[in-house]
């Protein structure tokens, strides 16, 4: 008997039309093109580079008018193909994919807003260990993120779930030792605060990862795993019923 999964793979293999296949294409250049984004945003943070951080500003009007193309072209998708089961649940998960990925693009937008705040306050330095380490972590989760749909591997997905905690752990760390540069000197105030909130928009960058991670889950196993313990996810994709 042929299970879901292998129907759904089959079709992808065999079956799949141009259209399909187009707004599939869409989502990765998008993804790409966010991906690079965040990494420029977080080097220009680093090295205060103002000029960076201003290109990194200026793109995000590209990956919101890739969004809005994007969601056109589903929608003629679905009225034009009626796309059920399998089908239809990739559809539906481009739609929730893109929107995670275009907040992702909002959230490099303000790394790089609050870069150039950062490079007009002071010469100091410290700040960016953390940031560098935060960012590259969910950096790596978006682009294995975008990985396992293109390839439609929710093996991979379920380790980009599983890394969530890590930035989360990560985050909290790094959150207090910014709270102990402010208490031992109140001039750190504002660089905290700042530094903060960049720490805050990669943290965050990390949950929509996640959130794109749960999408192919449920694209590839038929499973909705958003809200849901690990442990369903982890059984969705190992087979474990």
């Amino acid at each position: 008997m042929t299970t879901d999964r292998e129907s759904h793979l089959k079709h992808i293999s065999s079956r799949f039309n141009a259209d399909l296949s187009q707004l599939k294409q869409d989502l990765l250049e998008m993804g790409g093109l966010v991906e690079q984004q965040l990494r420029q945003a977080v080097e220009a943070l680093i090295n205060s580079d103002v000029e960076l951080a201003r290109e990194v500003k200026a793109g995000d009007k590209k990956v919101d008018a890739m969004e809005l193309a994007i969601d056109e072209e589903a929608s003629r998708v679905i009225a034009k193909r009626q796309p059920t089961a399998s089908d239809l649940r990739l559809v539906m998960s481009v739609v929730k994919m893109v929107a995670d990925i275009e907040r992702i693009g909002d959230e490099a937008k303000k790394i790089a807003k609050l870069t150039i705040v950062l490079a007009e306050e002071t010469t100091t330095t410290w700040g960016r260990v953390e940031v560098r380490h935060i960012g590259n972590l969910v950096a790596v989760m978006l682009r294995d993120a975008l990985d396992s749909f293109a390839r439609f591997d929710t093996q991979v997905a379920l380790q980009v779930m599983r890394e969530d905690d890590t930035v989360d752990n990560e985050y909290r760390s790094a959150t207090r030792t910014l709270v102990t540069h402010m208490m031992e000197d109140t001039r750190n105030i504002t660089r905290c605060l700042n530094i903060m909130w960049v720490l805050r928009s990669l943290e965050r960058v990390g949950d929509h990862a996640g959130n794109l991670a749960e999408q192919v889950i449920y694209m590839v196993e038929g499973t909705d795993v958003r809200h849901a313990p690990m442990e369903i996810a982890e059984r969705a994709v190992e087979g474990r019923g």
